[in-house]
This record gives structure tokens, sequence and C-alpha cells, in this order.
């Protein structure tokens, strides 16, 4: 079973961290995004994160999965959560995609999620949750319409990076999903370390087709200040923390609510992106995500109940 929190300070606390890490995944890539080609940067996480992993696991006596098809399921999530999904979002910006749109359009995971539970759990789908759907796609239409094709390096929108992005997106709510359907409770850091494991095989042979995969991982190959910092938090905070808190909040709660997170994280992104690149938030921008984010808020809350 994973480990019990008891402190229920951090219990409350464990979204709001878990947005601001993951927040951070998208400054990340663009950090390190013109140092290295993405998935074979990408490889080189997961087996960085999987040893500092296995030394804990060790120490502390972790179980592994119990059975095979606990592990196959694991791995299936590690494929669609770390593979998939970092892999279409890191290529999205390394294509030009700016971090603040790259989150917005991930941000659409919530509606998604909402269509998929109302429709497999047989809900009627109220006029409220309609109008949230129409709004949340307007509003993404409405800042990815400004930057289509338009905006300088790592912030704009083509028919090459979107659809890493709309990848990204459909990977991070199938594994969602999946994990909170068919993935038993067990430790977070030996699923952990299956779900790397299985996301390091996926992504392994694709990361030695890219043009130079090989050469900046050697001394001297283009390692720097900020390749370093990237690769570092990537292990460290993202995939050591966030990714373990992502984990255990789908463990304790629907699925519905943990991604509700999600549509947190775009403004934060988008304002640190701020702060550290420059990226422009315009009026339309904040329209937009404003917009967004209200349509997703009306899917994922839940209705009130009337007093007779």
């Amino acid at each position: 079973m994973a480990p019990v929190i008891q402190d229920n300070g951090w219990l409350r606390a464990m979204p709001w961290v878990f947005v601001l890490i993951w927040s951070t995944g998208f400054i990340v890539a663009r950090f390190g995004m013109p140092h290295a080609p993405p998935l074979s940067f990408l490889a080189v996480r997961y087996a960085l994160s999987i040893l500092c992993f296995l030394p804990w696991i060790l120490v502390a006596g972790v179980k592994w999965p119990t059975s095979r098809m606990q592990a196959l399921h694991l791995a299936v999530t590690g494929i669609l959560m770390h593979g998939v999904y970092l892999g279409g979002v890191w290529m999205a910006v390394k294509a030009g995609m700016g971090a603040g749109l790259s989150s917005l359009i991930v941000g659409i995971q919530p509606v998604l999620t909402a269509i998929w539970l109302t429709s497999v759990g047989g809900q009627h789908v109220s006029r409220r949750q309609w109008l949230g759907l129409v709004l949340g796609f307007a509003g993404l239409v409405l800042v990815v319409s400004r930057k289509f094709g338009a905006g300088g390096p790592g912030d704009s929108a083509n028919w090459i990076n979107l659809p890493f992005a709309v990848m990204a997106l459909f990977a991070i709510t199938v594994g969602t999903l999946y994990q909170k359907r068919f993935v038993q409770p067990c430790d977070v850091r030996s699923a952990n370390t299956v779900q790397l494991l299985a996301a390091l095989l996926g992504t392994l042979p694709l990361a030695l087709l890219e043009t130079e995969a090989m050469r900046w991982i050697l001394p001297g190959g283009g390692w720097n200040g900020e390749l370093i910092g990237a690769m570092a938090w990537s292990v460290l905070g993202l995939t050591l923390g966030g990714s373990s808190l992502l984990y255990l909040l789908i463990q304790r709660g629907a699925a519905a609510s943990v991604t509700s997170l999600m549509y947190l994280v775009p403004p934060c992104t988008a304002f640190i992106a701020w702060l550290l690149f420059a990226e422009p938030i315009t009026a339309t921008t904040l329209a937009g995500t404003a917009l967004t984010a209200f349509g997703v808020s009306l899917v994922v809350r839940s209705p009130v109940s009337r007093k007779p």
C-alpha cells in the first residue's frame, strides 16, 4: 500500500504544491530545448530518475507490484503519462511553441475527462456543463488563433508543434483515467519506477533516431548551466516530486477532481514564462485563458444541492 500521510496540513497543501511544481515543467522545457534533442533529454531524465528511486526503494525495503497484471497496468500509464505526454510537450516546445500556450492546450484535460466520465458513467451532461465545454474551447481558440503563424521563437503555434501539444493532451487524459481505473494502490516509489522504466524503453529507440542524439550527452557536448539546471529539476522536482504527487492525488481522489487542478496550471505557467522569457501576456491571452478556466470550472464543478 502507498505510505499513509498523517499530516492533514500537508494533505491540504498537496494540490497547491502539485500545481506549482507541474507548472514548472513547461518552463524547464523552454530552458532545456535550445541545448538538447527533446526525446534524448527525456530518455536521460527517465534513466537518472530510476537511478534515484532504486537506492531509496532498497534502503526503505519498498515492495514491488505483486502481480504481472499490476506491473503491466503501471507500464501502460508510464508510457502514456511520461513517454507520450512529456514527449509531446517537449517536441511542441522544441518546434517553437511557448510554455504558456503549451500548458493552456494541455489544460483542456479536465474537459476531456469530464466528457469521458459522463459518457461512460451514464451521467447526464447538464446545460451548465455544455456551456462550459463551449466556453473552454472558445477560450483556447482565442489564444491559439492569435499565436498561430505569428509570434517570435518560443511563442508561436503552427501545424508542426500544435499536433504534438494535442497528442500530449490526449496522453495525459487517457493515462489519468487508465490509472484511476486499473492501477491498484501501491507504494508510489516502486510504482513510479515501473512507469519510468516503461517510458524509457518506449522513448529510447526514438531518441536514438534524433540528430546528434548521443553527442550532447558526452562531456563537452553542449552541457551548460541552463541544461544542467533543467535536467536536475526535471529529475528531482518534476519526476520525484511532481509525478509522485500526481500519483498520490489520483489514488486519493476522483479523477475529475484531480484533473480540475490542471486548469490552474496555465495561468501559473504563463506568469512564470512572462517573468523568465518575456513571453507576452496580452489582453487577448488573458481573456482567452480566463474564458478557458471559467469554462472548465463549469464542467468539473459539482452541482450545488438545493435544500427543500
